[in-house]
């Protein structure tokens, strides 16, 4: 066993994920694996994704197997192991000893934005499409399993400081913060998993994390009441968020 570091970060749908895998496969050290749980999800699910059986055929689809991988030495011989997962990719009666070996953070985002973005892509928006009740459960787990409190990011804190909240984030993994993490070349990366040009057209466009701006826009009545629900266990996460501050070199 090598001091290798394997994080799992957890993000709910609508947030920065992508651009953050971006800012850590853009370190030397580091390898990134995108969604390895996506094909497994799609195919136990059958939900109607775009390209869904592209995705199917792209990853492996048996979960013991990607779950023992995402155990094991990490690819290329490097010392960082970047997993970026969809927590609701995660069956909800699945077992999570897996994640045991694995430093598990959360990537969560204020609701109510979640919502508004999800609102202009589907109108099948409910509790679960937030990735709120599958975050709350995970961390649940590993918290009951270890004695470090698992790290929970919010979104906001990142974008209004990337170099503080970035540094921060590293320093309690155990890591070195890397300038590189700041700023990348616009354009796909070789990490992207195949769906990435139905998702990613955005983040192909940045070069880097942009300032926070408040989404504009109203919820429905039926969103709203989703959002109701949804701010309690956004609060639960919130009040174990790191909190950035500044860490000498």
């Amino acid at each position: 066993m090598n001091d290798a570091t394997k994080i799992a970060m957890w993000s709910g749908p609508r947030n920065i994920s992508t651009a953050l895998m971006y800012s850590f496969y853009n370190r030397e050290d580091c390898y990134a694996t995108d969604e390895p749980l996506y094909a497994n999800y799609l195919l136990s699910t059958g939900t109607p994704h775009p390209a869904a059986e592209e995705v199917i055929q792209s990853q492996e689809t048996n979960l013991d197997v990607i779950t023992s991988e995402l155990n094991g030495p990490v690819p290329e011989g490097k010392k960082i192991w970047y997993q970026k997962h969809m927590c609701h990719h995660v069956p909800m009666d699945s077992d999570l000893s897996w994640t045991e070996g694995l430093f598990n953070c959360f990537l969560i985002r204020d609701p109510r934005e979640v919502l508004l973005s999800l609102s202009k892509i589907t109108e099948e928006v409910d509790l679960w499409s937030t990735g709120l009740p599958q975050q709350i459960r995970i961390l649940d787990y590993v918290s009951s399993r270890s004695p470090m409190q698992p790290i929970v990011l919010d979104s906001a804190d990142i974008l209004s400081d990337p170099r503080t909240a970035l540094n921060s984030l590293c320093d309690s993994i155990g890591i070195q913060f890397s300038e590189e993490m700041l700023s990348w070349e616009p354009g796909p990366r070789k990490c992207d998993g195949v769906w990435a040009k139905h998702w990613y057209s955005s983040v192909w466009e940045s070069s880097g994390f942009y300032p926070p701006s408040k989404r504009e826009g109203r919820l429905n009545e039926p969103t709203s009441r989703v959002l109701e629900e949804a701010i309690p266990l956004y609060q639960k996460l919130w009040s174990k968020r790191m909190i950035p501050r500044s860490v000498s070199s």
